[in-house]
């Protein structure tokens, strides 16, 4: 090969690997997160509502980065999108993101958790007095919930089904529930004309509807548990995890940010949240008091997720199961004390 040609090749492969690092280098400049609704949503409305993430964006050195939040009624309709490739970031319960990481898992496009985003008890909360157990209810009688199956709830409720009815009749309420946005189901119940006796929400729904009067509380998930436990938590794909680190530890500090604001001041946390979601139902005080109930705290820490992820693969939920809440979660949440 002559000097000259030696020459222009070894130039070309220049041009091409440093094409091929800066299309590798390349981030996306535009993130679509969702949330869903509730209390337990303020670290990803603190964010949205103070650009958190396009601030965190610009101060790491990458530039203008455009968010767009939509909100989404549960975690089947997450896992859809993020599927689909209009999501970057989704977010909900333990059912969903287990749902979502057993599907994908040693695919392309593998999901994994960034982190967790809180505990809190869920209630499901029904209108009719005669209503003592699970046994009590009709076959006319519908339960409302975020997801049918695939929602924290509904994983929930199969586990409390399985200590009442015994071992294989995990699923012998499923066909009494549906699907439905925590508002939608709120009215529903509180209105006493629809089929709709009871809703297995979280705050503040739940709370909101035992001081409406006429309702009380059937299942709390903490009983079914054993203890405090993960509700929700904010996942993505790893192909978006290693195409855009800067991006994604963007969101990352971002939301460890919005859950160190909530702790450090929950007086003004709470204020924020019915700022943030024109809640005209509950007081300044009345959110506080949930902000600071022991059993209610906003944790990057997951809990007790295991405890879902087993009882789901027994029951054939999830093909696989992990063998560490580590395995569905990136890197970045390694270093907490989960279970």
């Amino acid at each position: 090969m002559s000097a000259g040609r030696l020459a222009a090749l070894i130039a070309s492969l220049a041009i091409a690997t440093v094409s091929g690092l800066a299309s590798a280098l390349a981030e996306v400049g535009e993130l679509k997160v969702a949330k869903q609704y509730g209390i337990s949503y303020l670290p990803l409305m603190l964010m949205e509502a103070d650009q958190l993430v396009e601030k965190r964006a610009a101060a790491d050195g990458l530039g203008t980065l455009k968010v767009e939040w939509v909100t989404l009624a549960g975690g089947a309709p997450m896992n859809d999108a993020i599927l689909s490739g209009s999501l970057h970031f989704a977010s909900g319960g333990v059912g969903p993101l287990a749902t979502i990481w057993a599907r994908t898992k040693g695919g392309a496009g593998d999901v994994k958790a960034v982190a967790a985003m809180n505990s809190m008890p869920l209630y499901l909360n029904v209108r009719r007095a005669d209503i003592k157990t699970l046994k009590d209810l009709r076959e006319t009688d519908r339960i409302a919930l975020p997801a049918v199956k695939v929602s924290i709830q509904a994983v929930t409720l199969q586990m409390a089904a399985e200590k009442e009815f015994g071992p294989g009749n995990h699923g012998r309420l499923d066909h009494l529930t549906l699907a439905m946005s925590h508002p939608d189901a709120q009215a529903a119940l509180l209105s006493g004309a629809s089929e709709v006796i009871g809703h297995f929400s979280s705050p503040p729904f739940q709370y909101q509807q035992l001081k409406a009067g006429g309702v009380h509380t059937l299942v709390n998930s903490y009983d079914v548990l054993g203890g405090p436990a993960t509700f929700n938590l904010v996942w993505t794909t790893t192909k978006f995890h290693d195409e855009n680190p800067k991006g994604y530890l963007a969101f990352f500090k971002a939301f460890q940010e919005a859950i160190d604001t909530i702790n450090k001041d929950k007086p003004a946390a709470a204020q924020r949240y019915l700022d943030i979601a024109k809640d005209r139902r509950s007081t300044p005080q009345e959110i506080l008091a949930m902000l600071e109930d022991p059993l209610i705290e906003y944790t990057l820490t997951p809990k007790s997720m295991m405890k879902y992820v087993d009882f789901m693969h027994r029951t054939g939920a999830l093909k696989i199961k992990p063998d560490s809440w580590k395995d569905m979660f990136f890197p970045s949440a390694h270093a907490q004390p989960g279970s």
